[in-house]
């Protein structure tokens, strides 16, 4: 039965992987290939990708574009860049500096590497105060 976005199939083979189980471990158990595990669990990994891309999507529509932080920048500057930019526009953040820290390493992390952001994010602000970032 699908939920959502993942098939039963999916789910499960990620419940499996999430144990620290390899793919054929996980393939053994569900007695098919490790190839086919393979499989399921990349298509998983995309849908779960295109949810994301598709929360980003609505997040953003009611709010408006921040602010870009730009690759190599410290996470530490990044708040502070968010911080003033969101002042100029009269809107106050809903963060303090370690959440407002969290929140944007935790809406990616792949996209960050110790305290220092890899590549572009783009910053999003609503009128309450909320960021989303893209």
């Amino acid at each position: 039965m699908k939920q959502g976005l993942l098939t039963d199939r999916q789910k499960e083979v990620l419940r499996y992987r999430k144990t620290g189980l390899t793919q054929q471990q996980v393939a053994d158990i569900i007695q098919t290939s490790k190839a086919n595990v393979c499989t399921i669990e990349k298509a998983a990994y995309e849908n779960i990708e295109r949810a994301k891309e598709t929360l980003e999507f609505l997040y953003t529509l009611d709010s408006e574009h921040l602010c870009t932080i730009k690759s190599g920048t410290d996470l530490i500057d990044a708040a502070t860049l968010i911080f003033q930019d969101a002042e100029k526009l009269g809107i106050k953040v809903k963060y303090n500096t370690l959440e407002l820290i969290n929140r944007i390493h935790d809406s990616n992390p792949s996209r960050f590497r110790a305290r220092y952001v890899r590549e572009d994010v783009e910053v999003y602000i609503n009128r309450e105060g909320d960021l989303f970032f893209g």
